[in-house]
């Protein structure tokens, strides 16, 4: 193994780990919407590997074109660029929407407080939450179906920014066996780094006491994800 595959192999792995962590898109979304949606870990799971998967394979997909066609690194970065506002605004549409929904559900399911009278002429409150259980079982079923896959477009238009001008060109100068270890080890890692951070996260949320917040829970996702698509378009991240 050569010195400059070497270097490259650690560029990848390191680029690929910062990147991810450093890119609250990369995580948050898949956070929000598993504990909004009492999502089982094997569905947490599935969708942020998958989504990931997208992401890193949608770039990768494109590089390949470039390498094999000639194009230029500045012709890909400017379409990488183009995806990575498509994703981005994808993000702040999904996030308003789900954040419109979500309050409007909150009004809806607003609890009311009622008094009761026991014998001995004790008198006591109780909180009771009405919603209508018909609309209610639709608007699950349509959210489990839906969102999984939005948040899947939305990746496979995300573009690994890093990964054509940093990694792929230079291993396409090495070799293919070159080229296929870094882009292994780019994906390798950015998977692992969004599912841990997601996973631990995830975990660690279950242990706080969000009782008198939970109707607010669709809210909080929505307004999440529409944060992360103004963060991309704003800050870059």
């Amino acid at each position: 193994m050569s010195n400059e595959l070497s270097v490259l192999m650690i560029a990848a792995a390191s680029i690929g780990f910062f990147h991810t962590l450093f890119g609250p898109d990369h995580y948050l979304p898949f956070i929000v919407m598993s504990r909004a949606g009492n999502w089982l870990l094997r569905k947490t799971t599935l969708v942020t590997v998958l989504c990931g998967l997208g992401h890193v394979m949608s770039s990768v997909l494109l590089g390949f074109i470039g390498i094999a066609f000639g194009i230029a690194v500045t012709k890909l970065e400017f379409l990488e660029s183009f995806r990575g506002n498509l994703a981005a605004w994808g993000l702040i549409a999904f996030g308003l929407v789900y954040f419109i929904w979500g309050v409007r559900r909150a009004v809806k399911n607003k609890p009311n407080r009622h008094l009761h009278t026991h014998d001995g002429k004790i008198m006591h409150d109780h909180l009771h939450v009405h919603s209508n259980e018909h609309i209610h079982l639709h608007e699950k079923q349509s959210g489990k179906n839906l969102t999984p896959w939005v948040l899947f477009t939305i990746f496979v238009l995300g573009p690994c920014e890093p990964l054509i001008p940093l990694l792929m060109y230079p291993a396409a100068q090495n070799n293919v066996h070159g080229l296929v270890l870094v882009i292994g080890i780019f994906g390798a890692v950015t998977l692992l780094t969004m599912l841990s951070v997601v996973l631990i996260v995830s975990s660690g949320i279950n242990f706080i006491p969000t009782i008198k917040l939970e109707r607010y829970v669709h809210a909080v996702a929505g307004a999440t994800i529409f944060l992360c698509g103004i963060s991309i378009q704003v800050l870059g991240l």
